[in-house]
């Protein structure tokens, strides 16, 4: 009787966990849907800012210093935009794997010479990263819990005066870009400096050649333009990697939950067979017995 004991606090548990990976992708469903609606909110504007930033640098900018390019940078500084929270698949280690292969690539260097920095979005970007001692240079937990464009903006505003400064040569963005509910593209984005061919239209490939009229001069527009641009990179990068997060955790707790059916279905057939068993074995016992009364 202990055995059935032990299977039917399994199946009770088992039921639980089940109750609770159900729950938790009800959740993420809803704030799937609530992430889907910012993202795509934030893509036409998005993508409208690349197209205006591609055609006024198309011409004489040399000066513009967010577009200084180094043929050796000095230093390089990479943004991970990972989660605050688990339970959702492979989601993180997939990108922090694919930022891994592009440092040892094409930053390893930087990194041999400590001069590869990291801006950490999310607990388990910071963990992953500072568990293989990164250089990280600001950690941003808990992000997720409100995603305001105001905190997106100021950080974003901060590597940009330190590339200005000087003390940066090149900027990437790395995060989930999402796809569909059960696929994410993993990003690695080249954000500074600012190159003309970078800024082409994602429709077509191309920017398109519609003549504008502006009032100011394109360099002073820019000058106004290029940061609200990259901190809408940056914005747009956020979204993004919430949308990817929340399909990623729905999906691996629906297959929590297909999981925990499956389980507990065998662990009832199983305390069938051994209810089965002991019932046959008692009757055994008594038949036995009624035999050795009888003689």
């Amino acid at each position: 009787m202990a055995n059935l004991r032990d299977i039917r606090n399994r199946i009770s548990s088992v039921n639980n966990t089940q109750q609770i990976t159900k729950a938790m992708k009800m959740v993420a469903a809803a704030k799937l849907r609530k992430a889907q609606t910012r993202m795509i909110s934030t893509r036409p504007f998005a993508s409208k800012m690349n197209e205006v930033v591609g055609k006024l640098v198309s011409g004489d900018l040399s000066g513009q210093p967010l577009m200084r390019s180094s043929e050796v940078p000095k230093r390089v500084l990479v943004i991970v935009v990972g989660s605050d929270r688990g339970l959702c698949g492979a989601f993180n280690n997939n990108l922090f794997k694919v930022v891994e292969k592009e440092i040892q690539e094409t930053l390893y260097t930087h990194q041999k010479n400590g001069t590869l920095e990291l801006i950490t979005i999310g607990k388990k970007a910071t963990a992953y990263f500072k568990k293989r001692s990164y250089h990280i240079v600001q950690e941003v937990p808990g992000f997720f819990d409100r995603i305001e464009y105001e905190e997106t903006s100021s950080l974003m505003n901060g590597v940009i005066q330190r590339f200005v400064a000087g003390e940066i040569d090149r900027v990437h963005i790395a995060y989930n870009e999402f796809k569909s509910v059960i696929a994410q593209n993993r990003i690695v984005k080249e954000v500074l400096p600012i190159r003309p061919e970078n800024l082409l239209m994602e429709d077509s490939g191309k920017v398109e050649t519609i003549d504008y009229l502006y009032e100011n001069e394109p360099k002073q527009i820019l000058n106004v333009l290029l940061p609200l641009y990259l901190v809408m990179e940056l914005w747009r990068a956020v979204l993004e990697s919430n949308a990817s997060e929340q399909g990623a955790r729905m999906a691996a707790m629906d297959s929590a939950t297909e999981n925990a059916k499956e389980l507990e279905q065998e662990l009832r057939l199983k305390y069938n067979q051994a209810r089965q068993s002991a019932i046959t074995t008692e009757i055994s016992e008594i038949v036995s017995g009624a035999q050795a009364l009888g003689n």
